[in-house]
């Protein structure tokens, strides 16, 4: 790879960590529902084990790439333009991935461990704060970081939004003791996913 195409490569990861802030923040939860982006982001802080289509990011990719590229290239060039653009589109991709996994998959870094404890505490605790999934930089800049020592999950949530947290007791795995624990109780479906649904929709966190 050309020396020369480090920049635009770093500057197209960097420029997705603040969109990646940015939609998050203003659109998915600052619209509250209005269009599909933040209803279905909203049904996924609902109900956590659910995932927007795989179908919509492809289209959303696909549709970013058609207006980026040309601009790009217009601006600094082909190679230039190219690298940049392909840098931000795999760094959503990359987000992405590490997003589901950090719901789905056991950490095995202390990286995956503080974003899952970032992110957590803004599904369940403050859904107005953490708006950076993977960094904490935006929200250092925009003063939305919070860091909390022990992140509580409602129990309710921990086998099928993080089954990786708890054995197959449903109790909370011992090596998480410091980091994680799980709070209320287990209520009936009916009852309770309708209060989740209305929590998320107004940017509330799920009550214990």
């Amino acid at each position: 790879m050309s020396t020369g195409l480090v920049v635009p490569i770093l500057l197209g990861a960097l420029t997705w960590s603040l969109v990646e802030f940015a939609l998050h923040d203003w659109v998915l939860h600052g619209m509250r529902g209005r269009g599909v982006a933040s209803r279905e982001h909203l049904k996924h802080h609902a109900k956590p084990d659910y995932f927007a289509p795989t179908l919509h990011k492809l289209a959303s990719a696909a549709v970013v790439t058609l207006f980026m590229l040309p601009l790009a290239v217009l601006l600094v060039g082909p190679a230039v333009g190219v690298a940049y653009t392909a840098s931000f589109v795999a760094t959503y991709f990359a987000y992405e991935i590490a997003h589901r996994r950090a719901h789905t998959h056991t950490p095995r870094s202390a990286y995956g461990l503080w974003m899952r404890k970032h992110h957590f505490h803004h599904h369940f605790r403050a859904p107005l704060r953490n708006l950076g999934v993977t960094s904490p930089v935006w929200d250092f800049v925009f003063r939305t970081l919070e860091v909390p020592d022990v992140v509580s999950i409602p129990q309710r949530f921990a086998a099928s939004a993080v089954g990786w947290l708890v054995d197959e007791h449903g109790s909370l795995r011992p090596e998480y003791a410091g980091h994680f624990r799980l709070v209320g109780r287990i209520p009936i479906e009916a009852e309770q996913s309708q209060c989740d649904r209305d929590a998320a929709f107004a940017n509330l966190p799920p009550s214990a």
